[in-house]
């Protein structure tokens, strides 16, 4: 029972690679998934004996445990390549010191909340998107969990204090993708729960149905589903659920009673864009009561000329990253032409489902 929850995690990231291969080389697919994620964990020497960190040693037995003095030992290493590292990443527990909690960042959205923050519990996700920011953000691919998690609860409260908060916990990484090892989404609900003027946003691309039939229902926990057309999807994001399987898992989190958010963002340009995209909320109608959506967000691909700077270098061959991007005070974005259309277009399609009041468009 000890491997159930590591089993379940990396269950889903192995589906979506067996899924292109074919059934003729599943076995071998799964054997090379299950030995290399997580085969070796290295734990800072502060946390060898934190709850959390037995904890989630005891769901790897298998693995080789290194200690070390500081997890940035590891991660910030010269020479390492993200994109290598993405396919058999290995685990890093350790202390989250100082800078508990950020200022929303100016690329994100607040949906109109003034006390705006997020927290960055774990860095790095283990779903393998060639536009991710985190690439260019990160030296390495490997995840950092952090397990000093009462401590950012305590910095949580001290903001509380002051004013009502509202906080993103997974934007630098997918909580839920990983909840079946750590548990970290659950621990939040139970926090907003005991804080009434906290509200939580955990953004995901994650199928995690199950996650849903165990959890009590509260309202202030917005789960932000990431959707993206299939060919998007096929094309550069690599090991994620599939969009039928996202929207299942929205769908299932409405019935429920969850607070769901869906966002179309980044909005990403690809071939016969009007029609994928069209063909992706026809998919939504079948499946969702717009109505009973807390809102939606729209935004197309932006991100920091230095982010994207080092993404080119590591990634030379995607499109998604060598797309001739325009410049707009320090942010990458496509052409304002481009821009227009694409958002406009969704925009415009959304509107025929939702009051314009929900539905949340970023701007500069």
């Amino acid at each position: 029972m000890k491997t159930q929850s590591g089993t379940v995690m990396r269950q889903e990231v192995c589906r979506a690679r067996i899924k292109k291969k074919g059934s003729g080389v599943l076995n071998s697919l799964e054997k090379n998934c299950y030995n290399g994620r997580f085969s070796h964990i290295y734990v800072e020497e502060a946390v060898w004996n934190h709850p959390r960190t037995q904890k989630i040693l005891s769901r790897f037995p298998q693995a080789q445990v290194i200690p070390v003095h500081h997890y940035k030992d590891v991660f910030c290493r010269r020479g390492q390549s993200v994109v290598r590292q993405h396919k058999t990443q290995n685990l890093i527990l350790a202390e989250k010191k100082n800078n508990l909690i950020y200022q929303g960042a100016p690329v994100c959205q607040s949906f109109g909340n003034h006390w705006f923050y997020y927290t960055s519990c774990m860095m790095n996700c283990i779903y393998d998107c060639e536009y991710c920011y985190l690439k260019g953000m990160y030296p390495s691919a490997n995840v950092v969990l952090f397990v000093n998690l009462e401590d950012i609860f305590a910095e949580v409260e001290r903001l509380l204090e002051q004013h009502s908060v509202y906080l993103c916990v997974s934007y630098d990484t997918d909580l839920l993708a990983v909840e079946p090892v750590i548990g970290y989404t659950a621990e939040w609900m139970r926090f907003t729960t005991e804080h009434e003027n906290l509200t939580i946003e955990v953004r995901t691309k994650s199928a995690n149905v199950h996650y849903f039939k165990q959890q009590a229902v509260t309202e202030r926990v917005i789960f932000a589903f990431t959707m993206s057309p299939q060919p998007v999807i096929a094309a550069y994001e690599h090991f994620t659920p599939d969009m039928q399987a996202r929207i299942a898992c929205a769908a299932e989190a409405v019935q429920w009673g969850f607070s769901v958010r869906l966002a179309f963002d980044p909005m990403i340009y690809c071939k016969d864009w009007e029609n994928v995209y069209a063909e992706m909320l026809q998919c939504v109608d079948e499946q969702i009561d717009w109505k009973r959506l807390v809102d939606v967000s729209v935004g197309s691909f932006r991100i920091s000329k230095e982010y994207l700077k080092n993404m080119r270098k590591k990634e030379p061959h995607a499109a998604v990253v060598q797309f001739p991007y325009t410049n707009v005070g320090g942010v990458y974005q496509y052409p304002p032409e481009l821009l227009t259309r694409m958002e406009g277009f969704l925009t415009g399609q959304l509107e025929k489902r939702l009051p314009k009041e929900r539905i949340f468009l970023w701007e500069e």
